[in-house]
């Protein structure tokens, strides 16, 4: 198992878009099983047994998951009950839990992963390329993972793991090379290398010791969540004119599940909130409640002391909510738009994207040299702002939707993954943006994946499980693992269980 590391901007996704016959190298050579070979297209790196999972999905939101696995592949198990039992097999085997019928545009984002690298091993491939395959999974999880991928590799699987996770990195992986702007700079062997040792060496310098930090948290209440319930998707859409007796009954006999089951938390002024969860427990139905891109169903949702619970995302945004979304692609970015259309979004009617009364007129000039500010000062890798966003490597893309936000000075930050697919520099500057902004009283509510970030970051920490939650946790005290194990519902020393509806302010 061979693992790619550097920096955002370095390389690693172009190289191995090369490798899969995506992108073609303007010199150079590859070898597969000794033989010198070009690739026109993915078709022909598949055809040698070379599988690539993708940092950013390749799926096609309106089909199930059966659908996108045999898709392009039809010939090898058919489509209908041969490649269902090919994907169980697969599936039962590795335990990516997939279930075939599933329609994709419902699936949260490790199970749209675990997707991705179903695929590839259902043609077979030989040599697995693996693109931030951890970058949503929490400790269980990655560690069943790499269990998988030792296997593969007793089998005679080659395995290329690119990841900005170092700890990962050293654990799993047999050798490491490392790339800085587009050039090797050195290898490293894992046994004999520290995850600061690797950092420097990606980034080429000492990196800072990391400074502990005094409580910001201050009485004043910024963002108050009530009894909030939102409807699974699929289910009976109700309104706060719904009876709360009739959801109940209507829960009981299960006609209606919740994906958000009567959640409530409070975030003052200086504090970060953390929640922590394995996907799909109703993290992102919370968020988007929070938004505003899907309604609540019950509950109320206040913004310094005014309701909100209403009010459309444009006006939430205008009123000083910002919006880190988990999937970039989907609620972050226009990717074929350039840099400087990307920065106005969601913030529309805001200088200096506009002017005028009420922010009617665009202001195209305001915006790009704001533009031009946020690439310097977020470190964003790009040749110009007039190029795409689908230009941009993944941790780019990050970079340019963080310092967006971060611009307007949000009152209230939502930051769902705010460091994936980050490398460890542009890590730590995210990390610095949010405390600074957190002593100036920014409240935050993080979800994250990367539970030494949420231990890390937050003031406050809980557990969501199955759409409530249901425990408090320490970030002084309780370790990634007793927070991982949490997560799926075992308790640990370091918890306090919360009885429903129960607020922590």
């Amino acid at each position: 198992m061979h693992a790619l590391v550097g920096e955002n901007g370095a390389g690693k996704s172009t190289l191995m878009k090369i490798l899969y016959g995506m992108q073609k190298p303007d010199e150079g050579t590859i070898a597969v099983d000794g033989e010198q070979v070009t690739f026109s297209s993915p078709a022909d790196a598949i055809a040698r047994g070379i599988g690539m999972v993708h940092q950013h999905f390749m799926l096609a939101d309106n089909f199930t998951v059966l659908e996108n696995v045999v898709l392009g592949s039809e010939k090898l198990h058919g489509i209908g009950g041969g490649a269902r039992r090919k994907i169980k097999e697969i599936s039962d085997r590795y335990g990516l839990n997939v279930r075939p019928d599933a329609l994709v545009e419902n699936l949260g984002v490790a199970d749209r992963q675990r997707v991705e690298i179903l695929k590839v091993l259902y043609r077979g491939a030989k040599t697995l390329i693996l693109d931030e395959p951890t970058a949503v999974l929490v400790p269980q999880e990655v560690d069943a993972l790499f269990e998988n991928l030792r296997e593969l590799k007793s089998e005679g699987l080659a395995v290329i793991f690119i990841s900005h996770k170092l700890g990962e990195v050293l654990s799993v992986a047999d050798d490491i090379t490392v790339i800085r702007r587009g050039t090797t700079v050195g290898t490293a062997v894992p046994a004999e290398t520290t995850p600061r040792q690797l950092a420097e060496l990606m980034v080429g310098s000492e990196l800072p010791t990391p400074e502990t930090s005094e409580s910001t948290v201050t009485d004043r209440p910024v963002i108050e969540v009530r009894d909030l319930i939102v409807v699974d998707k699929g289910t009976i859409q109700l309104s706060n004119q719904t009876p709360a007796g009739m959801l109940m009954s209507e829960v009981e006999r299960g006609a209606v599940k919740l994906a958000v089951d009567n959640v409530s938390f409070t975030i003052h002024a200086g504090e970060v909130l953390g929640i922590a969860g394995v996907e799909g427990n109703g993290q992102t139905e919370l968020i988007e409640a929070l938004i505003g891109l899907q309604s609540a169903d019950f509950g109320t949702i206040a913004l310094e002391g005014e309701e909100i619970t209403p009010w459309p995302t444009r006006k939430r945004r205008e009123h000083g909510v910002g919006y880190i979304p988990e999937d970039r692609h989907r609620h972050g970015l226009l990717l074929e738009a350039p840099l400087w259309e990307n920065r106005i979004l969601g913030h529309v009617t805001e200088k200096p994207n506009s002017k005028g009364k009420r922010g009617f007129w665009l202001d195209p000039k305001g915006a790009q040299e704001d533009t031009r500010r946020i690439v310097e000062a977020y470190d964003v890798r790009t040749p110009g702002i007039d190029v795409t966003a689908a230009s941009l490597s993944g941790g780019n893309q990050q970079k340019l939707i963080v310092g967006r936000e971060m611009t307007h000075k949000p009152r209230f930050l939502i930051a769902a993954h705010p460091t994936r697919g980050v490398d460890v520099g542009a890590q730590a500057q995210i990390w610095d943006q949010i405390r600074e902004a957190r002593r100036e009283g920014l409240a935050v509510l993080l979800i994250s994946a990367d539970l030494d970030e949420l231990i890390g970051l937050s003031d406050t920490l809980r557990v969501i499980y199955n759409g409530r939650l249901v425990a408090d946790a320490d970030p002084a005290t309780i370790t990634p693992e007793e927070l991982g194990s949490a997560m799926t519902g075992a308790a640990t020393g370091h918890l306090e269980h919360i009885e429903s509806g129960e607020d922590d302010a």
